[in-house]
């Protein structure tokens, strides 16, 4: 049976009788109207996940009874990095939370020449505290139990500035001689998407020097929020789960 799902920050224990975080508690009791003697599930991003029951729900507390630990993770074969260029509006919390759906491993979001949206500061901050807010809710609809991190955001030449290692770096560029098809099963991948723009010449040219390989996903343009899902979409089914499904 499925269970309703709730990330918590704090290390849970087996054994243990959890005050549940204020909108977890909200959403458990006002919105899925869940009674005394719920069964649900509980984890803390640190892998596996605790059976649970609602213990005692007051006015300003929900109280859960922590049961046993499960080694359960959905976890996928293929750790992919998706390095977004900052998108307008919702489109970075759509883009977020499909993404951690289809596996990724962690999210970067940098600041590019085309990019609409610009954050610094304690803003930037905020908006990265509600996308990773955005992955642990992804975690509880998909059933993983390790969320992946969102980083702070950082212009995207500097980012381009460290090194790669072993991993295979791919960019969306359309027109670009290489498919995905066509290259071999990677260990590890960073996928990097421009914004509603795309990356201007010279982002293109510094991500080629940093490693990057121009890949196209086809003869039509699409949306910079199409465009990555469709990508990582199609790696899963090339080299990842979709492939061993």
């Amino acid at each position: 049976m499925n269970y309703p799902r709730f990330y918590c920050r704090e290390p849970l224990s087996p054994g243990a009788h959890l005050e549940l975080p204020e909108p977890v508690a909200r959403h458990a009791v006002r919105v899925l109207r869940l009674p005394p003697g719920a069964e649900i599930v509980l984890f803390d991003g640190r892998g596996g996940e605790y059976a649970a029951r609602l213990e005692r729900i007051e006015r300003d507390r929900v109280v859960a009874a922590v049961g046993a630990w499960e080694a359960k993770e959905c976890e996928s074969t293929l750790p992919i990095t998706l390095v977004q260029a900052l998108q307008a509006g919702e489109k970075m919390d759509y883009t977020i939370q499909k993404a951690v759906e289809l596996g990724v491993v962690a999210i970067v979001p940098v600041e590019s020449r085309r990019s609409v949206t610009r954050l610094s500061g304690d803003r930037a901050g905020k908006r990265v505290a509600h996308w990773q807010g955005v992955a642990a809710s992804a975690c509880e609809q998909c059933g993983r139990n390790q969320v992946p991190n969102v980083a702070p955001v950082e212009r995207l030449e500097n980012w381009l500035a460290r090194p790669a290692g072993d991993t295979l770096r791919l960019m969306l560029a359309p027109g670009a001689d290489f498919a995905l098809s066509s290259l071999p099963p990677p260990g590890a991948v960073q996928l990097l998407v421009g914004a509603e723009g795309g990356l201007d010449g010279q982002e293109l040219r510094a991500a080629e020097l940093a490693g990057f390989r121009p890949v196209s996903l086809g003869p039509r343009i699409l949306r910079t929020e199409t465009a990555g899902l469709a990508a990582l979409a199609a790696m899963q089914t090339l080299w990842g789960d979709f492939a061993k499904a």
